[in-house]
């Protein structure tokens, strides 16, 4: 009998040696490839630039997409295992790799039990999943326009090996948004300041200013974070700095707060412009929705989880406020999300994503992932009515 865990296995240790970032992914894309051309299947990147886009059993009444993110971290890795990554500077930091290796053996198992599917299968292997972008593309160029639902993975290092989580209807994350600030001063020599504009010190106001509004603009009960995790300034001690670039992020649960953190923060530039005479622009680079767990398929995916790995180990933890831009699939057809726990239960200390001491050390993991996205592409193939 065919292992598929062990398949799964050895695919994402493969796919962990060589991880790549945003759309450039060679390498990754030749693996999932060689493994749709084993499987005789055909393939397509029409959707969006490195996609790979899929179908099992073309033509039947009811079409369920399976999707997987493909792209890496820029982020050493610190764990030494014996297919630690071979890319400096590159990781995958949070389990993609286990997410594309777990669909093609998903894949491999539905094309190897094609007497059983009465359905059709549409496979989305998505890049720049870090970007935040590809599935807006996907979805835009009309990768969904046949599918009638959809369901995703994503591995939880916070949650026991062998078990899943499987959240309740509503939303499962928070909405995002990247951000730049540009300050923009006037360089002078630091013995004669009244001459130049401190765009150091400027910066410095901004944040305090963001900060401020935060705290004490925002009902304290709303769910929200803002974030500067970059600044950028200057290059010697005795000079005013004349440009300053930060880069940050606003995360909540709330449409509403979500605008008006981003409304304030622009406003919040604008009246430090005129008060200290230089220029404040804010950008924003990148913006998701929060992903939706449709209650149908919430209803139909814990049934397919109980069966994987017993209705005691399928569990829930709180929403989040992380990001994930399957978002843009999920408002386009029913979906649903399903976590698959890493954690080792003997472990003592966290296993923290987008970190280069992230790591994936249980073997029971593989064969859960599997069997739910199985479990729930065979019992819902003769469809599901969302009215």
């Amino acid at each position: 009998m065919f292992d598929y865990a062990a398949y799964s296995k050895s695919l994402r240790e493969e796919l962990h040696m060589y991880p790549e970032l945003g759309f450039d992914l060679p390498k990754t894309l030749a693996v999932v490839h060689r493994e749709l051309d084993k499987m005789g299947l055909t393939y397509t990147d029409k959707y969006c630039e490195s996609s790979v886009v899929s179908v099992i059993n073309p033509g039947k009444a009811f079409t369920i997409a399976l999707r997987a993110d493909m792209d890496a971290l820029p982020i050493q890795e610190e764990v030494d295992v014996p297919y630690k990554s071979r890319i400096d500077g590159q990781m995958h930091a949070c389990g993609h790799d286990f997410h594309t290796a777990t669909l093609l053996a998903v894949a491999k198992y539905l094309t190897d039990h094609i007497d059983q599917l009465n359905c059709t299968v549409k496979l989305i292997f998505s890049p720049a999943e870090e970007c935040s972008i590809a599935c807006c593309y996907i979805v835009e160029n009309g990768a969904l326009d046949d599918v009638d639902c959809a369901l995703t993975i994503h591995v939880a290092s916070l949650v026991d090996e062998g078990c899943i989580m499987v959240n309740a209807p509503g939303g499962l994350n928070g909405n995002t948004r990247s951000f730049t600030i540009d300050v923009y001063g006037k360089s002078c020599h630091a013995a004669a300041q009244h001459n130049g504009k401190d765009a150091i010190l400027v910066a410095a106001q901004v944040i305090q200013a963001i900060e401020f509004m935060v705290a004490k603009e925002i009902d304290g009960r709303k769910c929200k974070v803002v974030n500067i995790g970059s600044i950028h300034g200057g290059s010697v001690s005795n000079v005013l700095c004349e440009h300053v670039e930060m880069k940050g992020t606003i995360r909540t649960w709330d449409d509403d707060v979500h605008e008006y953190i981003t409304r304030r923060i622009d406003e919040i530039c604008q009246g430090i412009s005129l008060t200290t005479g230089t220029r404040c622009e804010m950008k924003v680079l990148k913006s998701n929705p929060y992903n939706l767990m449709n209650p149908k398929i919430y209803e139909r995916l814990f049934a397919a989880a109980a069966n994987a790995v017993g209705a005691e180990n399928v569990v829930q933890r709180p929403r989040t406020l992380g990001g994930e831009d399957f978002a843009y699939i999920s408002r386009k057809v029913p979906s649903g999300q399903f976590k698959v726990g890493i954690r080792p239960k003997d472990a003592t200390e966290k296993i923290v994503g987008h970190s280069g001491k992230f790591y994936i050390s249980t073997d029971r993991s593989y064969q859960a992932a599997i069997d739910t996205f199985v479990n729930f592409v065979l019992e819902n193939q003769n469809g599901i009515d969302f009215n």
